[in-house]
C-alpha cells in the first residue's frame, strides 16, 4: 500500500520566484508520513502521552526534480520499505500530476521523550509491518 495525500500550494509556501521554497517540501513529507502512520492505526499523540515515545527523523536524503508553484495541487506519496526494531525506512515522492517534483528516503527512529532510542512497542512494530506487507 502506498499512502497518498494531496496538498494545495499556498502563497506562503512559495519563494520570491513563485515556486515552493525547498524547505517547505519537508513539511509536506511530514504530513505524508503522519497520514501513513495513522493509516495503520498508530495514534502518535497517544503514543507520546501514554508511553512517552515519539517518532523522529534520523536521516533524510532528498532529490529535487521539478518545481511546484502557487495554487498547484501536489500529491505526497509515502511507502514503507523497511521496518526494524527501532527504525523504519520510508520512500516519499511529491508529484504534480505525472511530474515527479521531489523524492526522498527517510529513516525514522523511535525515541523516549527524554531523547533515548527505544525499540518499538510490539503493537506499533506490527502495525508498521502491516504497512510494509501491503506495499
Amino acid at each position: 500500500m502506498t499512502q497518498t495525500f494531496n496538498i494545495r500550494v499556498y502563497y506562503e509556501d512559495t519563494d520570491l520566484a513563485g515556486i515552493v521554497y525547498y524547505a517547505n517540501y519537508l513539511r509536506y513529507f511530514e504530513r505524508g508520513r503522519t497520514e501513513a502512520i495513522r493509516a495503520v492505526g498508530v495514534d502518535q499523540l497517544a503514543l507520546r502521552n501514554s508511553r512517552n515515545l515519539a517518532f523522529v527523523v534520523r536521516r533524510m536524503e532528498i532529490d529535487y526534480h521539478a518545481a511546484a508553484r502557487f495554487d498547484d495541487v501536489v500529491t505526497v506519496e509515502t511507502a514503507t520499505t523497511e521496518v526494524g526494531y527501532a527504525s523504519t525506512i520510508m520512500r516519499q515522492r511529491i508529484w504534480l500530476a505525472e511530474t515527479l517534483v521531489v523524492a526522498a528516503e527517510v529513516k525514522l527512529a523511535m525515541i523516549t521523550l527524554d531523547g533515548r532510542v527505544s525499540r518499538y512497542p510490539d503493537d506499533v512494530k506490527m502495525a508498521l509491518e502491516r504497512l510494509i506487507a501491503a506495499t
